[in-house]
């Protein structure tokens, strides 16, 4: 069964305007997706609020505006997803992170942080099997 704190396509989409641009109010992020999801300025900001419940967004007020910003690193949200996918894909080992070098979103350090998420998970799962 999917982890239900785990982000829908959908929420990826909407994380990653917070990977890039920091905290965003519902008005910016609604600006930001309109392109690749058509959705009502009422719909962006009720899947803000999902979002925040899932402990995906943190929310706070900054001269009367209510702005979003991830709540969980964008390293450990990219990690899990990948450890999904071995999963799914029954893999003896972990999905190596070098192979998201020509990501708009992942710099070098974010790949070294994910190669060191990876591997842990790894000797974590090795261990538990002892």
């Amino acid at each position: 069964m999917a982890d239900p704190a785990a982000p829908s396509d959908a929420e990826l989409d909407v994380l990653k305007c917070f990977w890039r641009d920091g905290a965003l109010s519902a008005r910016e992020v609604q600006d930001r997706i309109r392109d690749r999801l058509d959705w009502s300025p009422s719909t962006t900001r009720t899947v803000l609020e999902r979002m925040r419940a899932k402990g995906l967004l943190s929310r706070r007020e900054v001269h009367g505006v209510v702005v979003y910003a991830s709540a969980q690193p964008k390293v450990a949200v990219i990690g899990g997803l990948m450890k999904r996918l071995s999963d799914l894909l029954d893999l003896d080992g972990p999905l190596p992170a070098a192979a998201f070098s020509g990501s708009q979103i992942l710099d070098a350090e974010d790949i070294a942080a994910l190669e060191a998420v990876l591997a842990a998970d790894e000797a974590t799962s090795d261990g538990e099997g002892a």
